[in-house]
């Protein structure tokens, strides 16, 4: 992911020599993957954490908890108003 987004980036500071519009969405496309794709596909145990992950770790489990148990909310619910489904899904998971 990080190649595609650096190759666009230098593709739109080559355009941008033309049309100078071309380097603020290269500025734009760098910023947003700064701020949101290299989190999402960075390992948490990787290099390059430094203060600013010791920061956001707590959130970032929040997030997932949250996400985890409205994950096991709907499975219950799933489970409770599906019970003939669930059990096939169960076998087939066992196999």
């Amino acid at each position: 992911m990080g190649t595609i987004v650096m190759s666009g980036t230098v593709v739109l500071v080559i355009l941008g020599f033309d049309n100078h519009l071309y380097w603020l969405a290269a500025v734009a496309v760098l910023f947003l993957y700064l701020q949101y794709g290299r989190s999402a596909s960075a390992p948490s145990g990787g290099s390059g954490g430094g203060a600013s992950a010791g920061g956001s770790a707590p959130a970032d489990y929040r997030s997932y908890r949250d996400r985890r148990d409205m994950q096991a909310k709907w499975e219950r619910r799933y489970r409770r108003e599906r019970p003939l489904e669930a059990r096939r899904q169960e076998r087939e998971k066992s196999k």
